[in-house]
């Protein structure tokens, strides 16, 4: 069964623009998200959708690199740029993941695949519930449903963030187009923010990995993040997903 990961990474950032190649220990966080996922044993293949903008060419260096597949599409319509970069491909599901959150655990990633696919869910993910860290976001759908969702969504917001309309329209809130699922978490880490938005963010995750590398499990980081007050102060005050909300 081919399942593709496909990793949204562009320069332009409204709060912090150019973070995905900010370096820790001389890895870009590009770098060490892409490594990070490489280590799933479900993927059948990973790929980057950047943009078309020449900023982003510097995004292509690091794909070209590391021998990572790309594709350039639109920067507004992320949907279109998903959509597209899969078309050629047409796996029977993708793993929709963000570059602005390095740590994201491979485990983590075929866990939620597994669940997906053993469900027959057209859409699995881990985040209709908020127990896993805010930088462990992982979305699985079937390539038929982006299609169906690259189709019809006719909102700037559903097409700035690829699948709003999938799960506006799912099963689990109470929708009838997708059937789909929450993969829970046994415990609650809805508090942790392992993602980077902003510069504290970024010195949150810069502490981390110089503490602990990039081998380790999402939640040893947890356990690690929520057991350093002085740096859970850093950035426990952002909203999660406040981009979006906005």
């Amino acid at each position: 069964m081919k399942v593709l990961a496909i990793t949204q990474a562009r320069m332009g950032s409204t709060r912090l623009p150019g973070k995905v190649l900010k370096t820790i220990g001389g890895k870009t966080l590009l770098e060490i998200h892409l490594y990070r996922i490489l280590k799933s044993k479900l993927i059948s293949g990973l790929l980057v959708a950047t943009t078309v903008n020449v900023s982003d060419d510097r995004i292509v260096d690091v794909c070209n690199s590391l021998r990572v597949d790309y594709y350039r599409g639109s920067e507004q319509d992320v949907l279109d740029r998903y959509y597209k970069a899969a078309e050629n491909i047409k796996p029977e599901y993708i793993v929709r993941l963000t570059s602005d959150c390095p740590l994201i655990d491979a485990v983590l990633i075929d866990k939620v695949i597994d669940f997906t696919i053993k469900n027959t869910l057209d859409y699995g993910s881990n985040i209709f519930v908020e127990d896993f860290p805010d930088g462990q976001d992982i979305e699985v759908f079937k390539f038929s449903a982006l299609e169906t969702a690259w189709k019809k969504a006719d909102k700037v917001y559903q097409r700035e963030h690829v699948t709003p309309f999938i799960r506006e329209n799912s099963t689990f809130t109470g929708g009838t187009m997708f059937r789909s699922d929450n993969f829970a978490s046994d415990k609650k880490y809805g508090g942790v923010r392992l993602t980077v938005d902003e510069e504290r963010d970024f010195k949150v995750i810069s502490t981390l990995v110089k503490d602990m590398g990039i081998d380790v499990k999402w939640d040893e980081y947890a356990e690690w993040y929520l057991n350093n007050k002085k740096i859970k102060e850093i950035n426990s005050d952002i909203k999660r997903n406040e981009g979006f909300k906005k």
